[in-house]
C-alpha cells in the first residue's frame, strides 16, 4: 500500500526568486506556507519541492518551465511575466493606488479575476493569485535627494526591462538602465547605475543601502507577483486536490503580505536603511508634479502599444484602484 501511495504522490516543483525563508522576503514565505498547507491538507498526496533564489534560471527561463510543465508552478515577477503576457503592463500605471491595502482589494476581487481570465486564455496557465512583491516600489541613488523631476536629471536608473518602467522613469527625468536582477548590486557599486526602484524589503535584504547613498519614499508603482501553475498538471488534480491548492495559494498570498508589512516597519526594513541612507518622503505637492508628468506617458505608451484592448484592461484596473 505504501508503494502504490508513492506511485500515485503527485510532485509539485515550485520556482521562486528569493531565499526559502519565511521571515525573510515576501516569496519565502508564500512558498513554505503554500508547501506546509497542500502536504497536510491533501494527506502527502501532493508533495512540493521548492526552488528558491533563481536555481532553475532567470525568471523568464523559469516561466517557460511552468508553461512545458517541466516544473509546476512558479512565482514571477511582472518583469519576466512580461515575456509570455506582455499586457501586464497595465499595471505599471504611477501613483494609482491612495494606499497598499487597496492593492488587495484590486487583487483578490472582480479585477484580479478578470486579469487572471486573460493570463489563462492567452497562456494556458492557471493563474492562484497575485501576491505582494515588498509594497510600493520606491527610489534609492548614489547622487543626491529627489524632490522633483528636476533632481532625476541625468541619473541612470536600473529597470526590469520592461517598456512602461522605461517610460515612467524617463518621463519623471531619468535615464532607464535595463540590468538583470542578479547584476544591480554590482551596478550600482560601479556607477554603471546611479540608481534603481524597488520595495522596502527588497532593497532592504540586497544591501543596497551599502552602494546607495539616497532613499526617496515615492510609492509610485506597485507590481504583484503573479503565481502560476502548469495548467495540465491542474486539470489533472482531482476537485479536493484543486480545493486544497486553491486556499493554500489564497494562505500564502496572505502570508507574504504580512511579511512585506513587517519587513517594512520592523528593524530589518526602513528603520535599518535610515541608518545609512538620508531618507526623504515625498509630499503631496512633490507627488502630484511626478504624476503629472509620468501618468500621461505611460498610458500613452500602454494605448499604442496595445490598442483597445489595453485600454479597455487599463481602465478597468483604474476603476479598481480608486
Amino acid at each position: 500500500m505504501l508503494q502504490e501511495a508513492l506511485w500515485l504522490q503527485k510532485k509539485l516543483k515550485l520556482h521562486h526568486l528569493n531565499k526559502d525563508d519565511p521571515f525573510d522576503n515576501p516569496t519565502g514565505a508564500m512558498a513554505t506556507v503554500f508547501k506546509s498547507i497542500v502536504e497536510a491538507d491533501t494527506n502527502g498526496s501532493i508533495m512540493v519541492q521548492t526552488f528558491p533564489s533563481g536555481q532553475l534560471g532567470k525568471d523568464k527561463d523559469a516561466l517557460q518551465q511552468v508553461k512545458a510543465g517541466v516544473i509546476q508552478a512558479g512565482i514571477h515577477s511582472v518583469g519576466g511575466f512580461a515575456s509570455v503576457y506582455p499586457l501586464i503592463g497595465v499595471l505599471d500605471i504611477p501613483f494609482a493606488f491612495s494606499n497598499i491595502s487597496k492593492t488587495y482589494e484590486v487583487f483578490d476581487g472582480p479585477f484580479g479575476q478578470k486579469l487572471a481570465a486573460d493570463i489563462e486564455k492567452k497562456t494556458g496557465l492557471h493563474v492562484l493569485g497575485f501576491g505582494d512583491s515588498g509594497g510600493f516600489f520606491h527610489l534609492t541613488n548614489s547622487k543626491r535627494p529627489i524632490h522633483t523631476p528636476a533632481d532625476m536629471a541625468g541619473m541612470k536608473i536600473r529597470t526590469m526591462g520592461l517598456d512602461t518602467h522605461k517610460a515612467i522613469i524617463t518621463a519623471m527625468g531619468g535615464q532607464p538602465v535595463a540590468i538583470s536582477w542578479s547584476e544591480v548590486y554590482t551596478a550600482l557599486q560601479t556607477g554603471v547605475a546611479d540608481g534603481q526602484m524597488n520595495p522596502i524589503p527588497i532593497i532592504a535584504f540586497a544591501k543596497f543601502q551599502e552602494v546607495q547613498k539616497y532613499l526617496t519614499l515615492s510609492g509610485h508603482v506597485f507590481a504583484p507577483y503573479v503565481w502560476t501553475m502548469n495548467g495540465n498538471f491542474w486539470n489533472n488534480l482531482s476537485d479536493s486536490e484543486k480545493n486544497v491548492v486553491t486556499y493554500a495559494a489564497k494562505s500564502a498570498i496572505v502570508a507574504g503580505r504580512g511579511i512585506g508589512r513587517v519587513i517594512e516597519a520592523s528593524d530589518r526594513g526602513l528603520v535599518e536603511l535610515s541608518k545609512n541612507m538620508k531618507v526623504n518622503t515625498l509630499t503631496a505637492e512633490e507627488k502630484e508634479e511626478f504624476r503629472r508628468v509620468a501618468v500621461p506617458a505611460v498610458k500613452k505608451l500602454i494605448i499604442e502599444k496595445f490598442g483597445s484592448e489595453g485600454e479597455e484592461m487599463l481602465n478597468a484596473f483604474l476603476e479598481a484602484a480608486k
